[in-house]
């Protein structure tokens, strides 16, 4: 159970891994824009970036060889999560080298709503009115963003849906495992699956670029650690407190997406966010609303 006695800092810590995906989606974008393609990008972010998730877990004992029982017994399950995390950061930063960050941003809170669904399908678990008000309109305000059939419509909009679609994936697959499998361990094996996965699909696709100067390489690094730092942050303010105080959080990441994208690239989509973004938000809000009353009662 998370640890209810220092919500403050579990807010700060969410707050800055939410800095922390910022700077890494403009530096994605950046070297985009350098001539780096996405699929060779997210196989720098997963190799580079889960060190300091890694040396953490290290240093408060969660990973150790002595003693530890490396093998799962849905091992295979396990990879293919980290499969999934690679295709989801190629869609991802697929989308970030195309659109204005905070169009991705927007469409990415479609997160909570592929969690409701994918909870149906795979977990059968039941959904009451609310929820479904709840994916009514946020997939209404999805497509009011990306505006299908209209002049502004472009494909790469679906982008950070399927990132969206195969995050939730990856988090509702977590229940098929045991509660004795450590979270650790579980992270362990998505992180090597993702960073042999995105390998593999840098390979077939892209390929690998000649890294053009020590400049890129500085890029390059500081993206994936400023994505890993996030990713740990995230982590270790979800196991202080509970998601009902920390999810309505997330959605600054819009607003924050919004700033930097105006300020390093000019960007400001408020035509094409408004008013679908609101739904979107309120989709989740009403999500949050709705799981904070079922705990209670």
């Amino acid at each position: 159970m998370p640890e209810t006695t220092r919500p403050w800092l579990a807010v700060a810590l969410a707050l800055t891994a939410i800095i922390g995906f910022d700077i890494m989606a403009i530096l994605v974008r950046v070297l985009s824009e350098r001539g780096y393609s996405a699929p060779e990008l997210s196989a720098y972010r997963n190799v580079l970036g889960v060190i300091p998730s890694l040396l953490v877990m290290v240093w408060m004992g969660e990973l150790s060889v002595k003693g530890m029982k490396w093998r799962i017994e849905r091992w295979k399950l396990a990879l293919l999560r980290g499969v999934i995390v690679a295709v989801a950061q190629l869609t991802f930063y697929s989308a970030l080298g195309i659109l204005e960050l905070a169009t991705v941003s927007a469409l990415a809170q479609t997160n909570p709503l592929f969690l409701v669904i994918l909870s149906v399908l795979l977990f059968g678990e039941r959904v009451g009115p609310w929820r479904i008000a709840a994916l009514i309109l946020g997939f209404a305000g999805a497509l009011w963003v990306m505006r299908p059939g209209g002049d502004t419509f472009t494909p790469a909009a679906l982008l950070p849906v399927t990132a969206a679609f195969f995050y939730a994936l990856t988090i509702v697959s977590v229940r098929a495992f045991d509660s004795s499998v450590s979270n650790a361990l579980l992270y362990l094996y998505s992180s090597v699956a993702s960073a042999g996965g995105a390998i593999v699909l840098a390979l077939l696709s892209t390929g690998f670029s000649p890294i053009a100067s020590g400049f890129d390489v500085l890029l390059i690094v500081v993206m994936s650690l400023a994505g890993g730092t996030a990713v740990l942050f995230l982590m270790l303010a979800y196991r202080m407190a509970p998601p009902s105080l920390l999810a309505p959080f997330n959605y600054l990441g819009i607003l924050t997406a919004f700033f930097f994208g105006w300020v390093f690239f000019g960007e400001a989509p408020i035509e094409t966010l408004f008013p679908g973004v609101i739904l979107i938000v309120g989709a989740g809000v009403l999500l949050i609303w709705r799981e904070q009353v079922r705990s209670n009662g």
